[in-house]
């Protein structure tokens, strides 16, 4: 087919037609695709800016699944800006819809600060570029946004905001540094910038990018105001760029200034209460990202030598924007396997902690030593680790409030709450996910001297945390910063081994003492238009009709945050999307928060259960019985709580099933039980018989399971062992075990 726009709409219409998606999702992607074949979106803001081939291909190839997700919508304002998967559309990142948002903020800015003669930004930036890792659109067809960094896209924000006279602070031009995000909110403080915006899509998959847009506090827009900015970028038609010269010979853009970098350490270093390295032993890995540049700063700063007690990952350090060498490509800390290489290195140097950052260094992740293993340490456990321990040492120097606060979002383990409360402070702990919601409560405090009636000052905070793995030690940043984090359990490590304890030790005696809190969070991620279809699908009949057991357990309590009756009236769209949440509390203690994600196609299930103390006294395998059958409880329920869930959009899958990574999209689940496993086991009765080589039968799955995502055996290996479980023949089982790990 020749290219004529026209005559692609027309075959496009016609193959979306038949789709299983609501009409109206069919209709705006036809709309919007012929928006973007009448104007070039990508003119001017990239060097090779046609896209005709791509559009071509996925009419041709009848690639109509994709073309509806890539245009049916034009990519939300998310958690404080938009992410998700590079490429052509409305609905993906690339230049345009990184471009209009950044205009959008332009005129912003200029309505809330319209007294301000020169407006001031600052712009950040994180280690990303695009690969077509996912394979989305084929290597032969050129491509306009195939190495497109995270740099670019922040250069073309920089040119836009100084094509409105705003002037720009960000990395000089030609540096191979980069920003956090939590330097980034302490910048915008430090230089009195009316805003900012860091590129960044945080720890996605590699092919993914984004933007999160910052205001003068160094925090992201809560509702209504958020709702605003994103009613302003949407209203955006032009892109007002200035095409003709470098944005930099302005004089506009202008490079932030190392001493304000510099303040971001020795914030950091100011929360310690002891000064000296101790005799502590660290593993760091920034995970491909720029936490080296955060955390590894701040630990040298601390006098933790290096080689000697501060060990790095160098093979997870490098800066990668393919984050090659983290498993599964997931550069989170939240993700266990993620630190694999950390413990390994922690294993040959004797470490006492392993710590990681996700690549835009705002989350904190680890593992600590169990005597001679590394055991991972959850988001929840790390928060009440640091509460504990900046309570117990604030009062010990006499530095605690009469009334300290702590600050926590709703899904946030509650032993929190317990700890904060045994030292006579409060906690306002039933905030909405995001940190954004954290930094207004700061905000609010630092104004007004209280939040909801509620009097307290900055001067009271001790931590703020997110269950994500986000903490927050000082006011003097609006964003989780890993550093501070990093700085306080290095010097709580030291102080432990100093003693010839571990930190690992500390939380169990934390757990003795306050009561064991089980908390786990379980996502399954739906892809594509239909699987957002899905996600709405599950949220709103979880909401209309609550189930009246869940599990086998009866519900006692229904908790809808959209109930404008207990919650107040909506203050705008975005509050009614950041309060989809509801909680159901069940027989047994358990508490289940369900919520579509803000920034992934998933939806997330937040469990916990809190059991009741068994004292300082108990032993160790005292409580390891304990928790093992707490854990347990837990676990069954969330797999009964998921087959409930699916079981509303028609889908049901095995037991085995629900071992699965629940990094893997939920089609590839489906198709690992329904497909998958009987086709192996079919090819290893043929291996077992001696008709084909088992290589060959290894080489068949790691083609099929190609699509579900790198390291795809490590993603689905605990289900195959499930699987083989059940399989009664022992050399059926021994063959097909042992091709499956070839």
């Amino acid at each position: 087919m020749s290219f004529n726009p026209a005559q692609l709409l027309g075959e496009a219409r016609r193959g979306v037609e038949p789709l299983d998606l609501p009409g109206e999702i069919k209709a705006s992607a036809i709309v919007h695709l012929e928006d973007w074949l009448a104007t070039d979106k990508l003119a001017g803001l990239v060097p090779r800016s046609d896209y005709t081939q791509i559009l071509r291909w996925m009419v041709e190839s009848h690639r109509f699944d994709l073309l509806v997700d890539s245009f049916y919508q034009v990519i939300p304002f998310g958690t404080g800006g938009r992410r998700g998967p590079v490429g052509i559309g409305p609905n993906r990142i690339n230049p345009y819809t990184i471009g209009s948002s950044v205009q959008g903020h332009v005129e912003y800015l200029r309505m809330r600060f319209p007294d301000t003669a020169r407006l001031k930004v600052v712009v950040a930036y994180d280690v990303r570029k695009f690969h077509n890792l996912r394979e989305t659109y084929p290597r032969a067809i050129e491509n306009p946004l195939l190495g497109l960094t995270s740099r670019d896209l922040a250069g073309i924000a920089a040119s836009v905001y100084a094509a409105a006279g705003v002037e720009v602070y960000t990395l000089a031009e030609g540096s191979t540094d980069f920003i956090s995000t939590p330097e980034l909110s302490f910048l915008i403080r430090q230089i009195g910038a009316q805003g900012g915006v860091n590129v960044s899509a945080s720890h996605n998959h590699p092919d993914d990018n984004g933007s999160k847009f910052y205001n003068s506090e160094g925090g992201q827009e809560i509702p209504p105001d958020d709702e605003e900015l994103a009613s302003i970028v949407d209203r955006v038609k032009e892109i007002r760029i200035d095409t003709n010269g470098d944005a930099r010979s302005s004089g506009l853009v202008l490079e932030v200034p190392e001493d304000a970098r510099q303040g971001f350490i020795d914030m950091n270093l100011d929360l310690r209460l002891r000064h000296g390295p101790g005799v502590g032993r660290f593993v760091f890995t920034g995970l491909h990202g720029t936490g080296t540049r955060t955390v590894g700063r701040c630990l040298e700063e601390m006098g933790f030598a290096k080689d000697r007690q501060l060990f790095y990952v160098d093979e997870q350090c490098e800066i990668r924007s393919d984050f090659r060498n983290v498993t599964f490509r997931s550069p989170n800390p939240e993700v266990p396997e993620s630190l694999e290489l950390g413990v390994r290195r922690a294993e040959e140097v004797g470490a006492d902690l392993v710590l990681a950052t996700d690549p835009d260094a705002d989350r904190l992740g680890g593992a600590a030593r169990d005597g001679d293993r590394y055991r991972f340490v959850s988001g929840n456990e790390f928060a009440s680790i640091i509460t504990r321990y900046r309570l117990e040492s604030l009062q010990a120097a006499g530095e605690l409030s009469a009334c300290p606060l702590g600050i926590k979002t709703v899904v946030t383990t509650d032993l929190v709450r317990k700890l904060v409360e045994s030292k006579n402070g409060i906690v306002v702990g039933d905030l909405l996910v995001g940190f954004k919601y954290i930094a207004a409560v700061l905000g609010s405090l630092e104004r007004s001297g209280q939040f909801r009636g509620l009097a307290s000052s900055v001067d009271d905070f001790v931590i703020a945390a997110e269950e994500s793995h986000g903490f927050m030690l000082t006011p003097a940043v609006r964003d989780k910063d890993a550093a501070g984090a990093a700085v306080v359990l290095a010097e709580l490590t030291s102080e432990l081994a100093a003693r010839g304890e571990t930190l690992y030790d500390y939380l169990i005696d934390t757990y003795k003492r306050y009561g064991y809190h089980a908390n786990t969070v379980r996502s399954t991620v739906m892809q594509g238009a239909a699987g957002t279809a899905n996600i709405r699908k599950i949220q709103q009949e979880l909401r209309n009709t609550p189930p009246r057991s869940i599990g086998g357990r009866r519900v006692l309590e229904v908790n809808d945050y959209w109930d404008q009756s207990k919650y107040g009236s909506f203050l705008s769209e975005t509050d009614r999307s950041s309060r989809n949440l509801v909680s159901f509390s069940v027989e047994g203690g358990i508490k289940a928060t369900i919520r579509p994600s803000g920034t992934e196609p998933k939806n997330k299930i937040y469990l916990e259960l809190a059991a009741p103390p068994l004292g300082p006294d108990a032993t160790r395998s005292e409580f390891d019985v304990h928790r093992k059958q707490v854990d347990q409880q837990v676990k069954e329920f969330s797999n009964r709580f998921l087959a409930q869930m699916l079981s509303l959009i028609g889908v049901t899958l095995p037991v085995y099933a629900f071992a699965i990574s629940d990094l893997v999209a939920l089609q590839h689940k489906v198709d690992f039980c329904d497909r998958f496993l009987p086709e192996f086991a079919r090819r290893a009765d043929e291996a077992l018989a001696g008709r084909v080589e088992e290589t060959s039968v290894g080489a068949w799955v790691d083609e099929t399971l190609r699509p579900y995502g790198p390291d795809a055996r490590a993603l689905v290996h605990r289900a195959f062992d499930a699987y083989a479980a059940d399989i009664p023949q022992s050399d059926r089982l021994r063959i097909q075990s042992r091709v499956f790990r070839q």
